[in-house]
C-alpha cells in the first residue's frame, strides 16, 4: 500500500511539473537597443524556477501626448511568477488591471511582484500613471504550430523582415495560405488579403510600424490569431466586404490619427475574441458601405477583450453606409465580457465607451451589451447611442435604431458627461431599449434616477430595470 501510495505521489509529482512551462523571447538583432524601454525590468519563472529576463518594447500611446509605455510578453502553462523592477524610483501605489482579475500583489522598494495561473493581458500602473506604464501579455501556450517546411505555411522565423522587392511594404497573401510569425520575429510589412479565402496569419511575432497591420479585402474565411501590432499608421484591422473573419488574442497599440484598431466595412459573421485594443482612435468599429465596399454588416460576437481608446470611441457601430441607396442593415451584434480601462475624448461628437453613431440611412437593429466593465475614464461618455448626421462624414441621417439591449453595465470612476439616447426625428427613433443592472459607483440607475445620468429625445420603449 506504501509502495503505491509513494508511486502515485510521485507521479502526480512528475505531472505537475510537466505542466508548468514557460517560453520566453529575444528581441532581434539592433532592436535589442532600438526598440527597449528600461523604465521597468520584468522577470518571470516557473515557481521556484530560474529567473527570466523579458525584453521590454517601446510602444508610443496616445496622440495627445506621444508617451513612451512599455510593453513585454511571454508564454506559459500552470504558474508563473511575475517579478517587475521599477528602474527610475521607488513604488508607492501600483494598479493591476484589469481590476476583474482580482490580482495580489507585493511592494517591496521599487519591485513588485505577483504570480498568475491563466493567460491574461494586463496593464501595471506606478502611481497612477497610465501614460509610461507596462504592458503584460501572458499568453497560453501554442498549440498545433505549423510545419516551417509545409508549401502553404510561409514562415517568418526569429529577426527582422521586411519586403525588399514589394513597393509599399506589402506581404500579398493568396488562398489557402498560413502565415506564421514566430516569437522573436518583427515584421516590417502589412499583410494583404484580397479576393482570397481560407487563410491564417498567426503566432507570437510583431509587426511593427506598418502603414496597416492586416488588410482584408473581399475575402472569406480568415483568422488572425497571437499577434502584437506596435503603432501602425492606419488600422490594426481594415476589412471590407469581407465574411467569416476571426481575430483572435492580438494585442494592438497606435498612436496618430485615424489609427483605429479593428475597423470593418461590410463585413459579416465576426468573432472577435480575447484581443487587447489600445489606440488613438475607435478601438472597434462596425460600419456598412464605405469607399470600395459594399453591403450590410451582421453576425459579429465581440467577446472576452480588453479595449483602452486614448481618443474617440471603445466601441462604435453605424456611422458609416450606403447613404445614396437604401442604407445598410447592420444587426445581430453581441458585445460580451469587455472591460474597458479608458476613454479621453473632449469632442461631444465622438463620446462614448459604447457608441452607436446611426447615419447615412443605416438601420442598426439587435445590439447587445452584457457584463461590461468599465473604469474610470478621463472625459466623455459611457454610452452614446443616437440617429444622427455627422457633418463630417455623414451624407444623410440614419434610419433608426431598434432593439438594445445593455445587461450588467458597471462604471468605476469620476463624474462624466450623461449617456445619451437619442433619435433624429419622429421617423427615425431609437427605440425599445432595455437596460438592466446599470451601475455607477455601485448605485443602481433606475427609471426613477436617469435624469442625472441619461439623457432622452425622440425616444421610445426604454426600459431600465
Amino acid at each position: 500500500m506504501n509502495k503505491t501510495f509513494f508511486t502515485i505521489l510521485g507521479l502526480l509529482m512528475i505531472f505537475q511539473l510537466s505542466a508548468q512551462e514557460l517560453i520566453t523571447y529575444e528581441a532581434p538583432g539592433g532592436y535589442k537597443y532600438s526598440a527597449h524601454n528600461d523604465d521597468f525590468t520584468v522577470l518571470v519563472r516557473t515557481p521556484k524556477g530560474e529567473w527570466k529576463d523579458l525584453f521590454e518594447y517601446n510602444v508610443e500611446v496616445d496622440l495627445d501626448t506621444k508617451s513612451i509605455a512599455s510593453m513585454a510578453y511571454f508564454d506559459f502553462s500552470g504558474k508563473v511568477e511575475v517579478m517587475i523592477k521599477k528602474n527610475n524610483g521607488l513604488v508607492n501605489k501600483v494598479n493591476i488591471r484589469p481590476a476583474i482579475l482580482g490580482i495580489q500583489h507585493i511592494v517591496k522598494g521599487n519591485t513588485i511582484t505577483f504570480s498568475l495561473d491563466k493567460p491574461s493581458k494586463l496593464s501595471i500602473e506606478i502611481d497612477g500613471d497610465r501614460l509610461h506604464n507596462l504592458h503584460l501579455f501572458a499568453n497560453a501556450l501554442e498549440k498545433n504550430k505549423p510545419n516551417p517546411k509545409d508549401p502553404n505555411v510561409i514562415y517568418f522565423g526569429p529577426g527582422v523582415h521586411q519586403p525588399n522587392d514589394q513597393p509599399g511594404n506589402v506581404y500579398h497573401i493568396p488562398s489557402g495560405k498560413t502565415v506564421y510569425i514566430d516569437g522573436g520575429a518583427i515584421v516590417k510589412a502589412k499583410f494583404l488579403i484580397s479576393d482570397a479565402k481560407d487563410v491564417t496569419i498567426r503566432g507570437r511575432g510583431i509587426i511593427m510600424q506598418p502603414e496597416r497591420g492586416v488588410e482584408i479585402r473581399n475575402s472569406k474565411n480568415v483568422i488572425i490569431d497571437g499577434l502584437t501590432f506596435i503603432n501602425p499608421s492606419h488600422y490594426t484591422v481594415y476589412g471590407g466586404q469581407s465574411n467569416d473573419l476571426t481575430i483572435r488574442n492580438i494585442k494592438s497599440f497606435s498612436s496618430k490619427g485615424w489609427s483605429d484598431g479593428i475597423d470593418l466595412m461590410s463585413c459579416s459573421n465576426v468573432e472577435i475574441d480575447d484581443v487587447f485594443m489600445r489606440n488613438s482612435d475607435d478601438c472597434i468599429a462596425i460600419y456598412g458601405h464605405r469607399w470600395d465596399f459594399y453591403g450590410d454588416a451582421k453576425n459579429y460576437l465581440i467577446h472576452n477583450s480588453v479595449l483602452w481608446a486614448d481618443i474617440a470611441h471603445p466601441t462604435n457601430i453605424g456611422l458609416h453606409g450606403d447613404a445614396e441607396g437604401k442604407g445598410n442593415l447592420i444587426e445581430n451584434i453581441t458585445f460580451s465580457d469587455i472591460d474597458i480601462l479608458e476613454h479621453d475624448e473632449d469632442d461631444r461628437n465622438y463620446q462614448g465607451c459604447l457608441a452607436i453613431s446611426a447615419s447615412d440611412n443605416n438601420l442598426v437593429k439587435n445590439i447587445r451589451y452584457e457584463n461590461i466593465r468599465i473604469d474610470d475614464i478621463q472625459e466623455g461618455q459611457l454610452f452614446n447611442f443616437r440617429v444622427y448626421f455627422n457633418e463630417k462624414y455623414s451624407n444623410a441621417p440614419g434610419k433608426g435604431i431598434q432593439n438594445l439591449v445593455l445587461s450588467n453595465i458597471s462604471y468605476n470612476g469620476r463624474p462624466v458627461n450623461p449617456s445619451l439616447l437619442e433619435g433624429f426625428s419622429k421617423d427615425r427613433l431609437i427605440q425599445d431599449v432595455e437596460i438592466n443592472n446599470f451601475k455607477i459607483n455601485g448605485e443602481l440607475i433606475q427609471e426613477d434616477k436617469t435624469n442625472n445620468y441619461v439623457i432622452k429625445r425622440f425616444a421610445q420603449n426604454i426600459n431600465f430595470k
